[in-house]
């Protein structure tokens, strides 16, 4: 380990000796003695040592105090001094050079070993938080949010450039203020406020200790922000908590890229339903009996989709699907959808192609559902009688077994042109004398229901 370099300043030369030898005996390098305030100056420039042992009282224009002064506003050194004056006046003096010891003359060895082996220990200490603090402070300026500390009263202590522009105030006029008289944050959820999380961290370290409000800064600006707590141990690790710091991440540009994204959400949806309003009017065209047809099993399907707590997006795509039923029309002859009479087999063996063809029709276009598997479905029944795969119970889809009956109902209850409307009460007869044959239990029960509830078609 390298021997500490010692500097001793001291004007009596019997005195500078004596100490130079008790240092060398302690096992100290010891740097060639100077007996001025001026001498001291120079030599600690030159030699940089690792410790100043200082008399006060020394000739020349620089005492002992003013060349500590000068010495420690050049460099980071500790000093110890060395006086037989030990009056209030002196020591008052000496304080504003933050010495790390006084020792009088005279004195032991012991006590002149233990005062500088207390003082190069300091001063290793504080250049080691000092360092810390150089890089803590350096890694706040560069980091991209805006970080604020408080003290436990709410006054702020340290405010980082981020935080500075963000708030549009000058650290050196926030430091020292109240926290609200720095920065305003509001909006903040209900249950929860800026005060709120500094308490919170504060009591017990948790707290509200992420969320978003909008920051209203000096400058008029209203930023939206998310602002995290944590709280600042304190210093005689006894699990106090000595403040608090925030960190505030500006949140325009996520707004602002959230917003594009909802508009073209919109903006798809839009698009989506006006290609599925497209295709149904198409299929209408070939079909003109049936105009209206898939718009009403919508409204039906839908409606029984909600009652049986089916999502949202479940909802919107059994919507989508049911306008889209009967797309595979297109392929079928006009004179076999405009037929006033009834279906050979082989024409109707024709009409139940439309399943298929819809599915072929569709089963290419990236819905965020399986529209093309319920198209292909919703003719197909529970008992496997139904068409085109004679699928059967769970092997259905459940967007298809609701679509299935509601399409049941609609098409007995409406005119066809081999047929007068059955009616309603027929429809519904229909699907409750086959309930858990032909339909799914479920799904009769809540159409049922939906009736019984006063549900109509509209006109």
């Amino acid at each position: 380990m390298d021997k500490s370099r010692v500097l001793i300043v001291e004007d009596e030369t019997i005195v500078a000796m004596d100490i130079e030898r008790r240092l060398k005996f302690m096992g100290y390098e010891v740097l060639h003695p100077v007996t001025t305030g001026e001498d001291a100056v120079l030599r600690a420039a030159e030699q940089s040592p690792d410790i100043i042992l200082m008399d006060i009282m020394l000739d020349g224009e620089l005492d002992g105090i003013d060349a500590a002064a000068v010495i420690r506003s050049q460099q980071s050194v500790p000093v110890i001094y060395l006086t037989a004056y030990a009056d209030e006046e002196t020591l008052k003096r000496a304080q504003v050079t933050e010495p790390f010891g006084y020792i009088i003359k005279p004195f032991e060895d012991r006590e002149l070993k233990t005062c500088i082996q207390m003082a190069l220990y300091k001063h290793r200490m504080d250049e080691r938080i000092l360092e810390n603090e150089r890089w803590l402070a350096t890694t706040l300026r560069s980091i991209g949010d805006a970080v604020v500390s408080t003290d436990r009263a709410g006054v702020v202590r340290y405010v980082n450039p981020m935080a500075e522009k963000l708030a549009a105030v000058q650290s050196r006029d926030a430091v020292g203020k109240a926290l609200h008289d720095v920065v305003s944050i509001e909006e903040m959820s209900d249950d929860c406020s800026l005060e709120k999380m500094m308490a919170g961290v504060l009591s017990n370290g948790d707290g509200c200790r992420k969320e978003t409000g909008v920051l209203y800064s000096r400058d008029g600006r209203a930023i939206p922000v998310e602002v995290s707590a944590s709280s600042i141990q304190g210093t005689l690790g006894d699990g106090t908590r000595a403040g608090v710091v925030l960190v505030i991440h500006d949140m325009t540009e996520f707004v602002r890229a959230d917003r594009a994204l909802r508009k073209s959400v919109q903006d798809l949806r839009r698009t989506l339903e006006e290609t599925v309003g497209a295709l149904t009017l198409t299929t209408e065209k070939r079909d003109p009996y049936t105009a209206g047809h898939q718009q009403r099993v919508a409204m039906l399907a839908s409606a029984i989709a909600e009652t049986m707590d089916l999502t949202e997006e479940q909802v919107e795509g059994i919507r989508v699907s049911s306008l889209l039923h009967d797309i595979g029309k297109i392929y079928i002859p006009a004179e076999i959808l405009s037929k006033p009479t009834m279906l050979t087999d082989i024409e109707m063996g024709m009409m139940k192609t439309h399943s298929e063809v819809g599915h072929e029709i569709l089963k290419n276009i990236s819905f965020p559902w399986p529209v093309s598997d319920i198209v292909l479905q919703h003719h197909e029944r529970l008992d496997g009688s139904g068409y085109p795969m004679g699928l059967s119970g769970e092997n259905i889809l459940r967007e298809a077994r609701i679509i299935m009956v509601a399409d049941v109902v609609e098409a007995m209850s409406s005119h066809r042109p081999y047929r007068a409307a059955l009616g309603l009460d027929r429809a519904l007869e229909e699907i409750a004398k086959n309930k858990g044959v032909r339909y799914d239990p479920l799904v009769v029960e809540h159409c049922l229901d939906l009736f019984r509830s006063g549900f109509r078609f509209e006109a």
